[in-house]
């Protein structure tokens, strides 16, 4: 562990530090960049930021970055058909929404994520892919790793190392990929399963895919000389120097506005708001006592809201009027934990004092957050 942060340590003493008054006047041609920051929405929002505000017609960059544990989604994707959101509460993991399209992937710091930027015009994810491949056969020319026709890079013909997504602006574009070098492999399959059953949506799903770290295949390799492997194949590609410049994320004099971005990101109504419309149709199987009772529920949800809520389920076990209550509440609410458990508590103010009601009322409650 000693010898690992030595290397990296002596990996970051070699790196170039661009002055921050010439960082974005860098001799023309190209600039390689690195976050210092290991949080996922800072990170996308640096990315927004050079999108927006860089000449990309005098300067090409790359920009290089690792994420402390999140699961990050796609711009028009679902994230309760993409992963477990129970179990990233539980775990503490961050979700992120994107700006650009493609499928869902977990960050950890055992995962290295590069971003190219060009005008829309020079824009080539397929040579990107391959500085990736040509960098690390440089490092490690026994490896065999290819990318495929979907933009993905194998590792031994089968585990996927590497997935692509991008955004095309106007005359702007950036295309970014991740590269497994040893991510917890374990936590990434378990987040990205989601138990949420009878949800239909037109949201862009992710294709599921064998995956496999670089470090499994030679344990030699750090992220440090990965990185500054595809930093140098891609400053010869480009005839520019060889010089990573470090960045801060949160650097309001570097990156005007930059706060403004993050936090934006980082809002229930871009995370969860942007989900396109979809519906859940299910049966929540509830034991009580000695029996087991079959409740149909069919929500559909817009914006992340319930726009509509049935519960169907018999009279005799709930008096109609708290069932209506429950539905009256829900509707026009968030699709969310934290919204629903409000409403229930204070729904449960108000609910008769017979007991058994009030077991029945709470057990259907709490099935209903489970949903969520």
């Amino acid at each position: 562990m000693v010898l690992q942060s030595l290397k990296n340590c002596l990996w970051l003493s070699c790196i170039h530090r661009t002055p921050k008054a010439c960082f974005w006047s860098t001799a023309g041609g190209g600039l390689i960049i690195q976050s210092v920051s290991n949080d996922v929405y800072q990170n996308l929002a640096v990315e927004d930021w050079i999108h927006d505000h860089m000449d990309l017609e005098k300067q090409q960059v790359l920009f290089l970055w690792r994420n402390s544990p999140a699961v990050v989604i796609g711009r028009h994707q679902n994230p309760w058909q993409e992963c477990n959101l129970r179990l990233l509460r539980q775990k503490n993991i961050k979700l992120a929404r994107r700006r650009s399209g493609g499928g869902t992937v977990y960050h950890d710091l055992g995962n290295i994520n590069l971003t190219f930027f060009t005008t829309r015009k020079k824009y080539e994810r397929m040579g990107n892919l391959k500085l990736v491949v040509k960098a690390l056969k440089a490092l490690r020319p026994q490896l065999d790793v290819h990318v495929t026709d979907r933009y993905d890079i194998l590792l031994d013909r089968q585990y996927k190392i590497s997935g692509t997504a991008a955004k095309l602006g106007r005359t702007s574009a950036y295309h970014h990929c991740t590269l497994l070098c040893n991510a917890d492999k374990s936590v990434l399959s378990s987040v990205l399963k989601s138990p949420y059953k009878g949800l239909k949506s037109n949201a862009t799903p992710s294709m599921p895919a064998s995956v496999k770290n670089l470090f499994e295949e030679d344990a030699s390799l750090t992220s440090g000389m990965l990185l500054d492997a595809i930093a140098k194949e891609y400053a010869v590609q480009n005839q520019i120097d060889h010089r990573i410049t470090l960045i801060n994320p949160a650097d309001e004099t570097l990156l005007p506005g930059i706060s403004n971005r993050t936090k934006e990101l980082q809002t229930w109504e871009w995370v969860y708001g942007k989900t396109p419309k979809f519906s859940i149709s299910t049966c929540l199987s509830m034991a009580y006592k000695d029996s087991v009772l079959d409740v149909q529920v069919n929500m559909d949800v817009k914006h992340g809201r319930i726009e509509v809520c049935n519960i169907d389920l018999p009279e005799q076990w709930l008096p109609p009027g708290l069932c209506s209550e429950l539905v009256k509440g829900l509707t026009g609410s968030k699709f969310c934990p934290n919204e629903a458990t409000t409403l229930v508590t204070t729904l449960l103010r108000v609910c008769p004092q017979d007991h058994e009601l009030h077991s029945r009322w709470s057990l259907l409650c709490e099935n209903m957050i489970r949903l969520m």
